[in-house]
């Protein structure tokens, strides 16, 4: 367990210092916003052609209100932790390959649909969208990597089950008769 948590710790700092490097900032992380505010609009558009998307921000053409996808709020930050959890966690790697792929994609579907519902909520009610944007869905996005990792944690051991189970019964010596 204490191994489990240092190297947790560890893998955070790293990930969480190469993050804030100007370089990822510039290269990876802006476009992976501006990426986000697109996708969103995408979603949005579908069914409210007043949306659009321009840079990191999400805004509606009628009104002029928006929502800017700040750090905190594009799902990196989430993702570092749940990265870090599955890689320090001691599993085979391609159960840790399969983990850090699909919680990528849950933690960054449930942060569309944050970002969408903020983007509703700022056009409706200011109070309201200050609560969900500031309490909210930050406590919803990290639920969401404490679900996400202990379901693959499950899954890690309930595939392993039968393996040691199958290993049981080959090393049982014969029952008497």
């Amino acid at each position: 367990m204490l191994r489990f948590f240092l190297v947790f710790l560890f893998i955070q700092l790293t990930l969480f210092g190469v993050n804030m490097l100007s370089w990822v900032q510039l290269h990876l992380v802006l476009p992976w916003t501006a990426l986000l505010a697109r996708a969103c609009a995408a979603v949005v558009t579908t069914f409210d052609a007043t949306a659009a998307a321009a840079g990191k921000v999400l805004w509606n053409t009628q009104t002029g209100f928006g929502v800017s996808i700040e750090p905190g709020c594009n799902g990196i930050e989430a993702c570092i932790v749940l990265f870090a959890a599955i890689v320090a966690f001691p599993e085979r790697g391609r159960h840790k390959l399969i983990g850090l792929l699909a919680g990528f994609v849950a933690v960054q579907g449930l942060n569309v649909v944050r970002v969408i519902s903020l983007y509703y909520l700022g056009q409706w009610n200011t109070q309201v969208f200050n609560f969900a944007h500031e309490y909210l869905w930050q406590a919803l996005i990290m639920l969401d990597v404490l679900i996400v990792w202990l379901l693959w944690v499950r899954a890690g051991a309930k595939a392993q089950a039968p393996a040691q189970n199958t290993a049981d019964l080959v090393e049982a010596p014969p029952a008497a008769v």
